[in-house]
């Protein structure tokens, strides 16, 4: 590989995630999916993911800012997206199907209507609606206030259902305790249409643990790096705390630590692991996709899955601990060669298998974390555009999560 600073690093990688976003979607305006952006590449060719097409709309507009495409040409490709959601998808209440076919836009194999990915979704269409205004905007309002977030409440726990089957019983599961979807909270009480209950965020479990001295950390059930990001992504948290006090920013700087410091403890046992490997998050591994894929601290005594490492894990951590996570994708670009591909970084990689593991795909939701939180780190452009939104305002404020300055007024 050919020795590149840092910045052009972030630059190059960054650049190449706008590229899958822009090139694995359905770019036919005569196709009822144009738009729908797939899940991973160059594997499963007819599945769009929404997760992808949320983070694919705010690509659109990172692309722009950073004259990676020209803005006629992504404000259309944005306004196309949004038709197809909202003309051409079935949903229900508001919420999609969590896969859809490439060139249909139907449902792909009787998967679930998913809350958390259709709120990504929404979190895409609102930052590309502030960036572009006009038409997008406008777009991007009607497919936020038709989501009646109350039809996926629990009304007995006040808590969100985790999915939705049809003719399998219907809504099954629920979001009872903290993984990545505050967003959903934010969302659903600052809906201008159909608000839900602002308490909901108060009304998930809270398990505190610690790990090697770093703590006090509110964790997920497997302790993948994910569930500390993805809100994060478009809802800036920094100087923010919620009526118990709790900084959800500084919550996940801690669980990026910990989630280093794990494969660090665990370097003698494991090639694959190191202060500048590390980052265990669901991702594709020798074995296939999972989402088992945690450090310590978890809640369950599961078996360790293997030692397989995503880039995505230490990049979309980059503006918790922007210089662990510039060191391990220096290491993972200088020292991991055969991870490097047509979008940049494939999405893992082991060198604890015989022969060694190398991932063949990216992934959208991967691809998507890293090239969000990269720009955060380098602009804050995300945050700044997403933030203007008078609902995502409005519905921080209604659930508490304010400055310090103004929940000490409060």
């Amino acid at each position: 590989m050919i020795l590149i600073t840092e910045e052009e690093l972030l630059e190059l990688e960054s650049r190449l995630s706008f590229q899958f976003f822009w090139e694995e979607a359905n770019q036919d305006p005569n196709s009822p999916g144009y738009g729908l952006i797939r899940d991973r590449a160059p594997g499963q060719k007819e599945m769009a993911s929404i997760a992808s097409m949320g983070y694919g709309l705010t690509a659109y507009a990172i692309g722009v800012e950073r004259g990676w495409v020209g803005r006629k040409e992504a404000e259309e490709r944005t306004i196309g997206m949004l038709g197809t959601m909202l003309n051409n998808v079935e949903h229900n209440h508001g919420f999609f199907h969590h896969f859809l076919d490439m060139q249909t836009a139907k449902q792909y194999r009787g998967c679930e209507i998913s809350v958390i990915d259709t709120a990504i979704l929404i979190c895409g269409a609102i930052a590309s609606g502030e960036y572009f205004g006009g038409e997008v905007k406008a777009l991007a309002d009607r497919l936020y206030r038709q989501v009646d977030w109350n039809w996926y409440r629990n009304p007995a726990t006040n808590q969100f259902y985790m999915g939705y089957l049809e003719n399998k019983g219907g809504h099954f599961g629920t979001w009872d305790h903290y993984a990545e979807q505050f967003m959903m909270y934010f969302l659903g009480a600052g809906s201008p249409t159909h608000p839900a209950d602002p308490e909901m965020f108060y009304d998930f479990d809270r398990y505190v643990g610690s790990y090697n001295g770093i703590e006090p950390i509110i964790h997920s059930t497997q302790g993948a790096l994910f569930v500390y990001q993805f809100s994060h992504a478009w809802f800036d948290l920094r100087g923010k705390i919620d009526r118990d006090g709790r900084d959800w920013f500084e919550n996940s700087v801690l669980a990026s630590k910990a989630a280093r410091q794990f494969c660090i403890d665990r370097a003698g046992q494991y090639r694959t692991f190191g202060p500048n490997s590390w980052g265990l998050t669901a991702c594709d591994g020798p074995k296939g996709y999972s989402g088992g894929y945690g450090a310590d601290p978890n809640t369950t005594d599961r078996d360790f899955v293997d030692s397989t490492i995503p880039p995505c894990g230490a990049a979309g951590s980059i503006v918790f601990t922007p210089r662990e996570s510039i060191d391990a994708l220096m290491h993972f670009y200088h020292e991991v060669p055969q991870l490097w591909g047509k979008y940049g970084f494939r999405d893992a990689y082991n060198l604890d298998v015989t022969p060694t593991w190398v991932a063949e795909d990216v992934i959208g939701i991967d691809k998507g974390i890293t090239l969000l939180m990269i720009e955060n780190y380098r602009s804050e452009f995300v945050w700044n555009i997403f933030m203007k939104n008078k609902h995502v305002q409005e519905g921080m404020k209604k659930t508490g999560v304010v400055s310090r300055e103004a929940n000490t007024l409060a």
